[in-house]
């Protein structure tokens, strides 16, 4: 198992594993009240928060599928990325606000106070469901493929590893140990990628070099509208759905801001957040078109990352990188575990059992974590049937299906007070339905293609076009039917005002005006970006 690492890489590794287990320990003490295991007792600072945000959203699929679609078709993956940096603005400034002052625990149950019980239990299934059945086989597949590559464990062996030291960190600390091993874990992130970034361009002659080196349209990331991957107006219209829903929705990612001690550093963590993400198009998407590069295009796709990793890295430095392979894999693991645990106890189990106390809540949690740990291991006789790079990209593609109704029932539920329960639910259930439809379409065509032109235009057309028209049709129906019946009550308009914060109005003033300040100066730098690489 360890013959493709050295004694100072294997030492790396093994040090990074204690410390991740050390931090879980430390943190076990906090995670004995329910607000302490769900949600670190709301105390977390901005730094972590941000770190967080960062490390939960970098995965195994981040590094296979930026370096790999970077090696094929350039900066344009990129756009994901700096989308995110705009998004996760709004989180923090729109979204966070609303969800502090509402005082929850997860994301369902602002839909409860917002639209009613139904709304509710919708969000909590469908999301308990994605994350069982596409988190847990993309992260563990996409890992397996690189730490075969990079250090020569089989898929089993490395699927095991992850899940048994991610669960029993998460197991033991809750949201208070994933946050702040996450910290940890983005300089370990970021420090192995920069110099696999730095190395493989001395290697190919510098940033020149590369550009001379690779096609042209590489290095331009607005593509035409006809393009298969990445339609501009796909992006600039249909990517915001999916990054609205991923991160200003989802559990998964929101479960950080919620853990702040204050709106104020909710807010800073999500600029800095912000910042972080812009890394990823020069850490994660520029090796891959250094590889292509230096293979003279021989070297693309998924192979891309770890082959820059095996080809290019000296003994030590390869023990780092390594390091920061698991680290992107175990921090989305560790917090897919932590959220469908908060989601079952909160959503499921205190609604069964309304009667349970904090200690039955925390105990729940960790059984619940204990149980995703054993799906965990019960996946991974099946990660082969993900070999097929087919079923890998049906996968990835779900959320452009689930995500628009998702969206739209947030954002209006927020800035229009007459929506109601049933526009929800009607808005919820027409997504799913047209959703899961399109999904079986894409399936059979690739399988086998219509030969009606119809169901073959339904079936191909860009999955970016395919979330902007599920969001539009979604919002009418939305719309439509909440006008048709009565407005929502009183009791579910509370929650909509902005949170109000407890700090000194100096201390307030000083924040917010730093804040505020840094979520310009994001702004015009990513504008600045864009035009450089228009």
């Amino acid at each position: 198992m360890t013959d493709a690492l050295s004694l100072p890489d294997l030492l790396i590794v093994v040090f990074y594993i204690l410390m991740v287990l050390g931090i879980g320990v430390y943190f076990t003490r906090r995670g004995k009240t329910r607000e302490g295991y769900f949600l670190a007792g709301r105390s977390i600072g901005w730094l972590a928060i941000g770190a967080s945000l960062f490390a939960t959203n970098i995965s195994s699929e981040h590094l296979l599928g930026l370096a790999g679609t970077g090696s094929k078709s350039g900066l344009a993956v990129g756009h994901f990325e700096w989308l995110a940096c705009c998004i996760v603005l709004l989180l923090g400034w729109v979204f966070t606000p609303f969800y502090l002052k509402s005082g929850v625990f997860t994301m369902p149950e602002f839909l409860e106070r917002r639209y009613g019980k139904s709304a509710r239990w919708y969000l909590s299934v469908i999301s308990i469901v994605a994350y069982v059945l596409t988190k847990i086989s993309i992260s563990l597949y996409a890992g397996g493929i690189l730490l075969n590559a990079v250090v020569g464990w089989d898929m089993y062996t490395s699927a095991v590893v992850i899940v048994v030291v991610t669960g029993l960190y998460t197991v033991m600390g809750g949201l208070s140990a994933v946050i702040y091993t996450d910290l940890v874990q983005m300089f370990i992130l970021i420090a192995g990628s920069i110099a696999l970034t730095l190395i493989g361009l001395d290697r190919a002659g510098g940033w020149d070099a590369v550009v001379a080196a690779t096609p042209p349209d590489f290095w331009h990331m607005f593509k035409p509208m006809s393009d298969p991957d990445f339609p501009w107006t796909g992006i600039v219209f249909g990517a915001p759905i999916l990054g609205i829903w991923y991160w200003c929705t989802d559990q998964y990612i929101v479960q950080r801001v919620l853990s702040a001690r204050n709106l104020d550093h909710a807010q800073a963590g999500t600029v800095f957040a912000g910042f972080l993400k812009i890394l990823p198009v020069f850490i994660l998407v520029l090796p891959g078109m250094v590889g292509y590069a230096l293979s003279n295009g021989e070297v693309t796709g998924d192979q891309s990352f770890a082959w820059m990793i095996t080809t290019l890295l000296p003994s030590g430095l390869k023990g780092l990188v390594v390091a920061g392979l698991l680290a992107a894999l175990m921090s989305s693991l560790s917090a897919m575990f932590n959220s469908t645990s908060t989601l079952f106890t909160i959503d499921i189990y205190q609604k069964l059992r309304p009667e349970a106390d904090e200690r039955e809540t925390v105990r729940m949690g960790r059984l619940v974590t204990v149980a995703m740990v054993a799906l965990g291991l019960l996946w991974i006789p099946f990660i082969g049937l993900l070999s097929d790079e087919r079923m890998y990209v049906y996968l990835q593609s779900v959320q452009g299906y689930i995500s628009p109704p998702i969206a739209a029932v947030f954002l209006f539920g927020i800035f229009w007070r007459r929506v109601n329960g049933t526009g929800a639910m009607a808005s919820l259930l027409t997504g799913l339905v047209l959703g899961a439809l399109r999904f079986i379409l894409e399936i059979q065509h690739r399988l086998d293609p219509f030969d009606n032109e119809v169901l073959a235009f339904a079936a191909s057309v860009n999955f970016l076009h395919v979330a902007i028209a599920l969001f539009v049709i979604c919002s009418f129906v939305l719309v439509g039917v909440s006008l048709a019946t009565a407005a929502p009550s009183r009791e579910q308009l509370v929650n909509l005002t902005f949170a109000d914060t407890d700090r000194t109005k100096t201390t307030q003033s000083r924040m917010r005006k730093v804040n505020i300040g840094m979520s310009v100066v994001l702004v015009l730098l990513l504008l600045f970006l864009w035009w450089m690489f228009r």
